[in-house]
């Protein structure tokens, strides 16, 4: 501020000064209302790392395959007992499988 300042730019000054406090306590106050939200958000984007999940996806489709092989009702084939149903369930099933073996592997 200069020395030889006017009392009209004075008080220009202070009511910039005013301003601009109004709009920093304005800023604040919103980011403390807005931060559980912003919580839900991350914790939203973030479930799989958040539960622990790796891989959520494929664990999906491995539930997919075993419910769906539980449940599922047998085709009428005569002599297959089952094989083919088992040989499908292990091929879908087998990327799910290798991963599990790898983190087991992979623990000390």
């Amino acid at each position: 501020m200069p020395q030889n300042a006017s009392r009209r730019e004075m008080r220009k000054l202070l009511i910039r000064l005013r301003m601009e406090m109004h709009r920093q306590e304005i800023r604040h106050e919103s980011q403390q209302l807005l931060q559980p939200l912003q919580k839900v958000r991350g914790m939203a984007s973030n479930w799989q790392e958040n539960l622990g999940i790796k891989h959520g996806s494929l664990w999906a489709v491995g539930l997919v395959s075993v419910l769906g092989f539980l449940t599922g009702r047998s085709a009428k084939s005569k002599g297959s007992d089952g094989t083919s149903r088992w040989i499908g369930l292990t091929t879908g099933l087998l990327p799910l499988i290798k991963m599990v073996i790898q983190a087991a592997s992979r623990k000390p």
